[in-house]
């Protein structure tokens, strides 16, 4: 009865929900880190061949095994940095990521730079879709992508749409590689970016967009994708992929990604918004006009009949 009401107790102790809502939070943290990834699976085959091991220990009493299994956890938490490196630094640096919560939110010489560079992404990006060039271009952000600079080749130049789409211009020495853009200076073209371990992408996707996806997993960039074989615009941030979309989109997109809060002219901001209601409109409209039009010939031909 003694235990039944420390247990009554503990349960009604704050600190003890508060211990088990952290470590709760960490471990689905973690999870959602390693979702999609191969940690995943690794997660699943350690944690099913433990389980079995202790199982048949216990049920067993193999005193060899329960003893190896009970002093290899100090092995195993040395293992664990080693085997998971690459999605422990994912997660450590979207943790770095959160000072830029406490942004100034006015526009400034950096968002102004930015809002420029999008533009001449966007308007570049339209032309390589509709000629079919594909295109990868990655903009920087907090995270230096200098180590995947010093791997392509040095430019240094102010970004124009006519320079991007020379350089994504097939057959070119640059084409067939990606380009890297700070503020609004392309650093350098036909830099080698590391490939995503998402599974699923890897089945899906080709080189150009798991590129994207690898670079965003390993860094808060964005990655501005053009499809060769179909002209599809996607971008690409934090290991995710927004597809299918126009030039209107991608704009909006890259702009809300990047936090630019620089206003945009009337015109623009309403061409650019899409609602169902704007579409049931325009579909209204233009299939009330083909009526129209319809019943207009038809009244005409039975005049001249």
């Amino acid at each position: 009865m003694s235990n039944l009401g420390w247990l009554f107790e503990r349960i009604w102790d704050v600190r003890a929900i508060l211990d088990i809502l952290v470590v709760t939070f960490i471990i689905y943290w973690l999870l959602w880190v390693a979702q999609g990834t191969r940690a995943l699976t690794l997660i699943r085959g350690i944690v099913t061949l433990f389980a079995f091991l202790f199982l048949l220990g216990w049920l067993l009493q193999l005193d060899s095994l329960n003893w190896i299994l009970r002093n290899v956890w100090p092995a195993l938490l040395i293992a664990i940095p080693v085997i998971f490196q690459p999605e422990l630094r994912r997660a450590f640096e979207q943790l770095g990521h959160t000072g830029s919560w406490l942004k100034n939110p006015f526009p400034n010489q950096e968002e102004t730079a930015n809002d420029h560079a999008v533009d001449e992404i966007v308007r570049a990006a339209s032309q390589l879709s509709r000629l079919r060039y594909g295109a990868l271009v990655v903009i920087e952000r907090e995270t230096g992508l200098q180590d995947y600079v010093g791997k392509g080749v040095s430019l240094d130049a102010e970004i124009s749409r006519q320079l991007l789409i020379n350089i994504f211009f097939p057959n070119t020495p640059l084409h067939d590689a990606a380009v890297i853009i700070q503020g609004d200076r392309i650093l350098a073209a036909s830099v080698v970016l590391p490939l995503t371990d998402n599974i699923s992408a890897s089945s899906q996707l080709g080189t150009r967009h798991r590129a994207a996806i690898g670079v965003t997993e390993e860094s808060d960039a964005l990655a501005v994708v053009v499809s060769e074989e179909t002209g599809q615009m996607s971008v690409a941030h934090s290991g995710r992929l927004i597809r299918n979309l126009d030039q209107d989109r991608l704009r909006r997109v890259l702009r809300t990604l990047l936090k630019i809060q620089t206003p945009e002219s009337p015109e623009s901001s309403t061409s650019g918004r899409f609602t169902f209601a704007s579409i049931f409109n325009s579909n209204g409209s233009s299939t009330r006009g083909q009526r129209d039009a319809a019943t207009s010939r038809k009244r005409t031909t039975t005049r001249s009949s």
